[in-house]
């Protein structure tokens, strides 16, 4: 612990150990979600994960189907995540336009589209399996 009046140390998380630290760091995976609420297309992704987790369950004919129909859905959320935190680092050097900024939120936006490419392929490989 830190004395009275003094901050703690920005690395202090690289210093706990054992129970102390996984309970940190699941404090900061709560707040990187709610952090990830705030944003529009990592919401939508959610709302639909409602959906489509469950339909996962009901639409895969074993584990495996299952399991990839769910981890496509997923993947999409977590690659949002990686973009806006991107996007958001970007942000934080400067708010003038740059080439490498445009660039680096571009490949961020181009992973999201190919998650959701990825996604869309596998709901439809499956959906034509169960019913074609």
């Amino acid at each position: 612990m830190s004395e009275p009046g003094l901050q703690e140390p920005v690395d202090a998380q690289k210093r706990r150990t054992g129970l102390s630290r996984l309970v940190h760091a699941f404090g900061y995976s709560l707040a990187g979600l709610r952090a990830g609420w705030g944003e529009t297309a990592f919401r939508q992704e959610a709302l639909a994960a409602l959906v489509l987790v469950p339909a996962g369950f009901w639409l895969g004919r074993n584990w495996v189907e299952t399991a990839l129909l769910c981890a496509s859905v997923v993947l999409v959320m977590v690659v949002e995540l990686l973009n806006t935190g991107i996007e958001t680092a970007i942000d934080r050097i400067g708010p003038e336009w740059h080439d490498l900024s445009k660039r680096a939120k571009d490949m961020g936006s181009a992973a999201v589209l190919l998650s959701l490419l990825l996604c869309a392929g596998i709901w439809l490989a499956a959906i034509w399996a169960r019913w074609a």
